[in-house]
């Protein structure tokens, strides 16, 4: 083998070897991004179903809230009638 030779296939090792290193890093890379891509999607699920239960609830205070007002608009109804009933006593 001539020096030219075995220089060209070292070179050609050499550039293998470097393929092959970037081959693995990209690899791991890709990996690395899947798992986050995974546990990103899990925490969206979570995120999501949170919101809705967030979403029912918020509805349910609502209604609450309604009914709470609905109630004191009918204390304060009888509450007047009764002042009123309690001047014409009065009068």
């Amino acid at each position: 083998m001539s020096a030219d030779t075995l220089a060209l296939l070292e070179e050609k090792i050499v550039k293998t070897v470097e393929t092959v290193n970037r081959l693995r890093m990209e690899k791991e890379a890709a990996l690395a991004a899947a798992s986050d891509a995974d546990q990103l999607r899990s925490q969206n699920r979570v995120l999501e179903e949170r919101t809705t239960d967030l979403s029912k609830e918020l509805a349910d205070l609502r209604s609450e809230r309604d009914s709470l007002q609905s109630d004191k608009d009918a204390v304060r109804n009888r509450l007047e009638g009764l002042l009123k009933q309690i001047e014409a006593l009065g009068a």
